[in-house]
Formats: C-alpha cells, structure tokens, sequence
C-alpha cells in the first residue's frame, strides 16, 4: 500500500472511528443514566414499601396496653419517627440526624404519619444503596463498548479498504502508464540524442547551430523527464550499489550537461565548488539529487538570473533568482505530483526523488524560498 493510500486509510478510520465512538458514548451515557435511574427507583420502591410496613407495626405498638413498647426494627433499613415540629422522638437512626439532612450513597423516604401514632408526625426510612446492580451495569457497558469497538474497527478497516479501492486503482493505472509511456520514450530519446552528438561532432555547421542546440535542449530535457519516472518506479525495487563517488567531479559534469538549458535562458553560473568531496552513494542516487536541483533551478529562474552551486565537505548548496515558493507550499512541494508553481510545467516529481533519495540516506533536507527572489535548497550529508 502506497503512503497516500495508507494515509487517506488512517484518515478515514480516524473520522469513522472518533464519530462512531462518540456516538456510541453519547447512546451509552443515555441508556446507563437511565437504567441507573430506574435501579435506583426500585430501591426507592422497596423503601416505600417497608416504610409501609413500620407504618403498620407503629399503628399495632400505638394500642397496645403493655408497659414497655419496643420499637419496630429492621436490619435492612433505619428509620426514626419526628414530632409535628419535625423534631427527633425515637429511631435506628442517631437522635442527631434531622428530617431534611441527607447523606450521600443513602436513600430517604419521608411520610406523613395520621393519625400521630406515638405523638410521630413523619417517619423517616433511610436504607445505603446498594451499588452492586449499577456496578454491573457500568460492566456490561464497557464490555459492550470494547466488543462493539473491535466490530467496528473491524468494519471501518474493510470499509477504508473499500473507499481508497478506487484511488489505488487510479494510482496503479497512473503507474502503469508511467512505466509505458518510458519504455516508448526511451529509443526515440536516444535516437535522437545519438544523432545531435554525430552532427556536433562531423557536421556541425554555422546555420544550423541554433536549431542544433534547440534539440539538444528538448532532447535533454526529454532525457531527464525519462530518468525520472524511471527511477520514480523503480525506487523501490532499486538495488543501490553503494560506492564511493566523487560529488567535485559530478557536479562539474552535470553543469556542463545543463550547459545549453542554461545559456538559454542567459543564466549566470556561479560554481563554489570544494574539490574532492566523496560521498558513500549509489551513483545512480546522485545524478537524481543533483540533477533535479539544477534542472529544478534552471527551469524556474528569471530571465538572465544567477544560477549559484556551493559543494563543501558538509553539504550541498543549490540557489537561483526564480519565481520562489509560497510559504504554505513549502510543506507540500516534496509530495510526489505536487507543483508549487504550474506555469513551468512538469510532472511535479523533481523535489519528490530529491526527498526520497535524501531519506534513504539520511540526509538534512532544506528549502529556503522568497516569492519573486529566489529559492535556495540545501542537502547537508554532515551533521
């Protein structure tokens, strides 16, 4: 799976997963509310009806003609019974506890005694609650919360699958288009890149210099557009031969292949090139990163600007006098198909192989731009 694949995927899930969790946090907060306000009504209801009961056995101990009344008690609850003036006479309940004083994690249950059985006008029942139940209930919750999260992962994974189905296949026709479109290119290419050295070299004349270099620019160009998409497919089944490659001798060659593009546009070079730095590098790795960087340079610089190369032992340094880069397009413009600029033309790939090659590597990745001044990259290999 492709990194824009894998990342509209985690998009996707992301969304899927955050609204769905929500959603059903928002459903189980409701049904628990509910159903703990129902337990607790039960409870409630047991109250009521043994408040009920002490009623009746209050009633039985009123008329009765023995000499010492025993207060009706019960384990499960406590009660006590107040005067009209809702002051404490007798109960299970400490003689300090009022009428309207609540505890937490206590249920109460005030009735009207009538007629005052005993001199009491209210009895008060109080019983804990009993958490046990609501417990359970929070349990049950949770395992079907991690039960119906694991489903819809599940279900989000194969529906994501689904939805960048159609992307891959673009993706994958695009590819294979590249990959055609570079084998068809690559004889012509040659052909003709053959053909305009032949000529240079044995029948080069005055008034055909012109036309000569044109083709030997578009050629070029062609030539670098093909290496690029062939090395953009390849990049991952590319087995890189890692050897010592002198950058002072490869830059040098590579400005003089971009000569001609170069005096086309009537540019300035200034090389500060420091001799013999070698870099551990697959060749191939190389002429991409410095090639794209001139190229890159080349094609969008102003009119009669400065093209600048700086090689030291640390780093790489390409600058020209260009159009620039927005700076919110700073963050983008390495993304493989993205352009900053879309009046040069071009696949938007150069950055994208400049990007890929400096990770495989490991090398610092820097782009410095100023929209209508220039831009400057820097590859630094030393850190």
């Amino acid at each position: 799976m492709l990194n824009s694949e894998k990342r509209s995927l985690i998009r996707f899930l992301v969304i899927y997963l955050v609204s769905t969790l929500l959603l059903f946090s928002l459903a189980s907060w409701v049904f628990y509310t509910s159903s703990k306000h129902h337990l607790l009504d039960s409870q409630r209801e047991v109250l009521k009806y043994e408040a009920e009961g002490l009623k009746t056995k209050l009633r039985i101990l009123h008329q009765s003609d023995a000499e010492l009344l025993k207060y009706p008690s019960n384990v499960k609850i406590k009660s006590a019974i107040y005067n009209l003036d809702k002051r404490y006479i007798f109960g299970t309940i400490k003689s300090t506890q009022g009428l309207e004083e609540k505890e937490i994690d206590t249920l109460y249950y005030i009735t009207k005694i009538e007629p005052y059985y005993l001199g009491a006008a209210y009895l008060l029942v109080t019983k804990v609650i009993n958490y046990s139940p609501i417990i359970n209930l929070q349990k049950n919750i949770l395992f079907f919360m991690l039960v119906a999260g694991v489903f819809f992962s599940i279900l989000g994974y194969y529906l994501g699958r689904l939805f960048v189905a159609p992307m891959k296949e673009s993706l994958e026709n695009m590819n294979h288009f590249i990959q055609d479109t570079t084998h068809e290119l690559n004889t012509p290419i040659s052909t003709i890149l053959t053909n305009v050295e032949m000529i240079e070299a044995f029948g080069k004349h005055e008034k055909n210099v012109n036309e000569l270099r044109r083709i030997e620019i578009a050629s070029k160009t062609l030539s670098r557009i093909y290496d690029d998409l062939t090395y953009l497919n390849l990049n991952h089944q590319y087995h890189r031969h890692i050897i010592d490659v002198n950058m002072s001798d490869l830059v040098q060659e590579r400005m003089a292949y971009f000569t001609s593009m170069a005096e086309a546009k009537k540019l300035k070079q200034v090389l500060n090139i420091t001799s013999n730095v070698i870099l551990q590098i697959d060749k191939n790795d190389a002429l991409r990163l410095v090639d794209n960087l001139i190229s890159n340079a080349i094609k969008y610089n102003k009119h009669e600007g400065i093209l600048e190369v700086i090689l030291t032992k640390e780093m790489l340094i390409v600058c020209d006098t260009g159009i620039g880069i927005n700076a919110k397009d700073l963050k983008y413009v390495m993304q493989r198909f993205k352009r900053a600029n879309k009046s040069e033309g071009g696949f938007g790939i150069g950055l994208h192989i400049v990007s890929q090659v400096c990770d495989n590597y490991a090398y610092g990745l820097e782009i410095k731009s100023v929209i209508h001044e220039g831009t400057e990259v820097h590859v630094r290999w030393v850190k």
